[in-house]
Formats: structure tokens, sequence, C-alpha cells
């Protein structure tokens, strides 16, 4: 493991995709609600975060990173036939977040098979890459290619597939739920 002792604490942020490649049927259900198992899309989430977050548990040599965002977001893309997985992370400390994006979205990806292996034994786990990082608010890499503005995810409420954006300072109006009274 490499000494971290004297570097600076500096802001470190970092982007990372995945997809799981399947038939239009599999897709369909996934975006239907007709898997099996139940919510691809959440599950997947669910589990790239908890990955994320333990990154350094699972990969000799990792440092340990206090992790101040990580999002997931699994989207289904009828073109490509596939459930695309991309993963941003931010962490203020001495080493990058590069594992823990990677990390989460590998086991994304893998959630995603499981919970559709029973339907579709032959989808293909494919793509797991690092797309950008930076450090000290200097991109330190990105993957040629790639916009130099990254997409920001949208945090929101997922229904059939779409995220519902929260407005600034609220809570997502999700249609059919009712208000919860505090």
């Amino acid at each position: 493991m490499a000494d971290v002792t004297d570097m600076p604490l500096t802001d470190h942020h970092a982007i990372a995709e995945s997809e799981v490649g399947m038939a239009q049927d599999t897709l369909s259900a996934i975006i239907d609600g007709a898997i099996p198992k139940g919510d691809v899309l959440s599950v997947a989430e669910l589990a790239g975060v908890m990955a994320g977050k333990r990154a350094a548990d699972v990969i000799p040599l990792v440092h340990p990173a206090g992790l101040t965002q990580l999002v997931v977001n699994a989207t289904p893309d009828r073109a490509a036939s596939a459930v695309k997985i991309r993963v941003e992370t931010a962490a203020i400390g001495p080493t990058g977040v590069e594992m823990e994006a990677l990390t989460a979205a590998a086991v994304a990806a893998l959630t995603v098979y499981d919970m559709i292996r029973d339907v579709e034994p032959g989808a293909l786990v494919r793509g797991v890459r690092l797309i950008s990082s930076s450090s000290g608010g200097v991109e330190v890499w990105r993957r040629m290619g790639e916009p130099a503005e990254p997409q920001r995810l949208v945090k929101g409420v997922r229904t059939a597939g779409r995220i519902i954006p929260a407005p600034r300072g609220g809570v997502p109006f999700v249609p059919g739920q009712r208000k919860r009274n505090p």
C-alpha cells in the first residue's frame, strides 16, 4: 500500500461506466417491472452504492476513501439494447476515487446480470471503464471521445425506468404516491 501520509487533502472526482447487453424483450421486461426478482434498475443502483463504499475491503492495496458523493444511475437504452450504468464519485482526501467508481459500476452491472439471468443467461456484462478523474479541481485524465464537460447525474425518484428530478429544496413528486405528513 502506498504511503499517503504527506499527501495533501484535495477534492477528487471520478466517473465510471459499464453496461449489460441483452435482448429487447428482456430490456422491455426490465422497464415494465416484469422481471421475477424485482426492480432491476433500483436494486442495481443500490448494489453499486454499497459496493463503491466497500472498494477498499475487496481490492487489495486500495486506500479507504471518505466518499462525499457516490451516485449510481442505471438507465435502459433501447437503441443499444442494454442497461447503461454511470457512476460519479467524490471525496476530499489524499487519494483518488477511481477504484470506488469502477467497483460501483462493475457491481451494478453484475447485479443487473444476476437479476435477469433466469430470463436471459446470455446477457453480456461489458465496458467497465473509467471515463474521467480529477484532483484539486484539475482534470487528471479523460477517456478519448468523451465530452469535456460530463453530464452530471440527476438525483431523484425512479418511476418506470425514468428519473423524476427533485425540485430545488423539495421532495420529488411521484405520480400515484400520496404526500406523507411529517
